[in-house]
């Protein structure tokens, strides 16, 4: 399976020179789009390699992001099919939806500014294409929209949380081990046992792993020793 996590891929295709326009794709999926079963890179990849075949558009290469937000600057996927445009002018740069792109306004501006300097264009295929001045107002509209949306959607989780805060709600993921679990292993700890000794013991005395595991680990141990202690009833 394809790791989603901080992956940055090019698939290559043989020119086929059916066509003197030139295009590149770009294809990006977030963790939290593939956690929400969002437009995936596989489905990208088909509308853009479909699109190019319809219009007979040269598909030279899809360059790839995979677990990068929109709206981190460090996009090295995207940094490559835009310098591949840019050594190829009059070319295309083509994703299947805009938001794929950038979902910050000012981003599509600078990347709208860069093509026209170099002389070479966006195509989203889900927004009229930029040579006419109305197309160039679809896809900025879209960009806003887009930018709009997430910061609705920042705002959203803010205030939830922050009701959920005020009515006592303990938020993150529930503690791992119970308070009693843990004094056993800071009083082994104490005794000078090892986190492999500690962790035998514990899975031959029968004891609940975290989070309702049935096993233990050396490591399980070693990263609960690496917090500091409190006096907290859990750990």
């Amino acid at each position: 399976m394809r790791s989603l996590n901080f992956v940055a891929e090019t698939t290559v295709y043989a020119t086929s020179q059916v066509s003197d326009m030139i295009a590149v794709g770009y294809v990006r999926v977030s963790t939290a789009d593939q956690a929400a079963g969002g437009l995936g890179l596989d489905a990208q990849r088909s509308s853009i390699e479909a699109a190019c075949r319809r219009r007979r558009w040269d598909l030279i290469a899809i360059h790839e992001d995979a677990g990068f937000s929109a709206k981190t600057n460090y996009r090295p996927g995207l940094k490559r099919a835009v310098a591949e445009c840019g050594s190829h002018p009059a070319s295309l740069l083509v994703v299947a939806k805009l938001d794929r792109l950038a979902r910050s306004l000012t981003a599509y501006a600078n990347l709208v500014d860069q093509a026209k300097s170099e002389n070479w264009r966006i195509v989203a295929l889900d927004t009229p294409e930029t040579d006419t001045p109305q197309g160039e107002a679809m896809q900025a509209m879209t960009a806003v929209f887009a930018q709009l949306e997430r910061r609705l959607i920042a705002q959203r989780t803010r205030e939830a949380l922050s009701v959920a805060r005020s009515r006592g709600v303990r938020l993150g993921r529930p503690p791992a081990l119970s308070s009693e679990v843990c004094e056993a292993i800071f009083l082994f700890v104490d005794q000078g046992w090892s986190a492999t000794r500690i962790a035998r013991h514990l899975q031959e005395s029968g004891v609940q792993a975290p989070h309702g595991g049935s096993r233990w680990y050396a490591s399980t141990i070693t990263r609960m020793l690496r917090r500091p202690r409190t006096t907290d009833s859990d750990c």
